[in-house]
């Protein structure tokens, strides 16, 4: 009897999920706070973009709740924003120079800038060589 309620207890704490913290706050502490509070938490480049920037931020962040009350994709072109814990839960395009990229912000991007998540280069995907491209093309017609 006592083994299977070992068992028991044992298989629950395997399912527990371990709450993930930013610098020993729960998500819900952190959301709490103002964008002040929170950038005493940052490191020093952040905390002073954050400090600096605090009147942008605020009001990306009233925008995105009027978006996400219409049904509407949030969208922004400012890659150099710090990613707050406001912001976490909600899906932002971000402009990469060409497309909007849609990128999920979650706890382990705070403190992050919004660019470091939508890449502005992809990768070369090389086809075949044009007519022309090496010598031995050259020579061939163009037919």
């Amino acid at each position: 009897m006592a083994q299977e309620e070992e068992q028991e207890s044992d298989e629950e704490m395997a399912y527990t999920k371990k709450e993930l913290k930013y610098r020993g706050k729960s998500i819900e502490e952190l959301k709490q706070m103002e964008i002040r509070e929170f950038a005493k938490l940052l490191k020093s480049n952040e905390k002073r973009t954050a400090l600096r920037q605090h009147d942008l931020i605020q009001n990306f962040i009233i925008r995105c709740g009027k978006r996400v009350v219409k049904n509407k994709p949030i969208k922004t072109h400012s890659r150099e924003m710090l990613i707050v814990p406001k912001m976490v839960g909600l899906r932002i395009n971000i402009h990469d120079g060409r497309t909007f990229v849609p990128i999920d912000i979650n706890i382990e991007m705070l403190g992050h800038r919004l660019g470091e998540f939508a890449a502005t280069r992809s990768k070369v995907k090389h086809g075949a060589a044009g007519i022309g491209a090496t010598k031995s093309s050259a020579a061939q017609s163009v037919k």
